[in-house]
């Protein structure tokens, strides 16, 4: 098996999956993308799904990152703990069979918290492969949990989860506010105002509540109330990524529909920032894992 002739990635999360063929020179040549996460795969059902996998992109090795190397996954692949770089994991890679390796996670315990990652790790180290992050940097990864990844000599730190796509989900869905955030969150000035407001004051809960009375009373448009919470909710965000102590540049990672958003919110905090593709970041990094096997 050589995996230099070219390999399979696969950035399997818990509702869909991301798979790319990737030539011997580390470019895609065919992918595609489903909604069968690993939680829609049933007991026993890993080697079927990666057989479709094959069926659609070639008999060829197979590496895996994210929920595919949790205990919800195929098989578990242990978190590396911080200070972790690429060569640590790729010790760690485990293998669920003689051509099919899972990219383990990475942890981070101290100053009295404890936090995981999946995926986003190749994400990093894809975009320190490529020469657009430096080796000491703040990474914010926005997503349903957005990290805030401290890199320090090419390797990740230390890091921090926020809950801030969850949340927002759960108030659209089963909030009082429910029936007021169906609009289209978008980067106008209501977002703008929202954010910078939250990052520089520390209300929260009782801001989110006063969305209900705004469009009650007539002080807010009820298709502004998503972008205002949603800006709201990311003001917060940055506010607590902003407590690690740095003037850089900071790089902020993902699919452009949410990094857009985190990107102006920052704009609005006065900090500089540069906006990075996630999914190139990712075969970046699946493809500087598979040249160290």
């Amino acid at each position: 098996m050589r995996w230099a002739d070219g390999f399979i990635g696969v950035d399997w999360g818990t509702t869909n999956r991301r798979a790319y063929l990737i030539d011997s020179a580390g470019k895609r040549t065919q992918e595609f993308e489903d909604g069968k996460g690993v939680l829609s795969v049933p007991d026993g059902g890993f080697p079927a799904a990666i057989a479709e996998i094959r069926e659609k992109l070639g008999d060829k090795p197979l590496l895996m990152a994210g929920m595919v190397g949790s205990n919800r996954g195929w098989k578990e692949a242990l978190y590396v703990p911080c200070p972790a770089g690429i060569d640590d994991l790729v010790a760690k890679l485990v293998w669920a069979g003689e051509r099919e390796a899972i990219v383990p996670g990475v942890s981070y315990l101290g100053n009295g918290r404890a936090d995981v990652m999946r995926g986003e790790e190749v994400q990093i180290f894809g975009a320190l492969a490529d020469g657009v992050v430096e080796s000491d940097g703040l990474v914010c990864h926005p997503g349903t949990h957005n990290k805030w990844t401290s890199i320090h000599q090419g390797r990740i730190h230390d890091f921090r989860t926020v809950m801030t796509g969850e949340l927002f989900s759960l108030l659209k869905e089963h909030s009082i506010l429910a029936d007021l955030l169906t609009g289209k969150v978008t980067d106008n000035q209501v977002f703008r105002d929202a954010a910078r407001h939250a990052i520089f004051t520390e209300s929260l809960p009782a801001e989110l509540f006063s969305i209900r009375a705004s469009v009650l009373l007539g002080q807010m448009k009820k298709e502004d109330a998503a972008s205002f919470a949603s800006g709201l909710l990311i003001g917060t965000d940055v506010r607590i990524g902003l407590q690690v102590p740095t003037g850089a540049q900071i790089m902020v990672m993902g699919r452009p529909e949410l990094t857009r958003l985190y990107v102006a919110a920052l704009q609005e905090a006065k900090r500089e920032t540069l906006e990075l593709d996630g999914e190139h970041c990712f075969l970046a990094g699946i493809h500087e894992i598979a040249k160290r096997i």
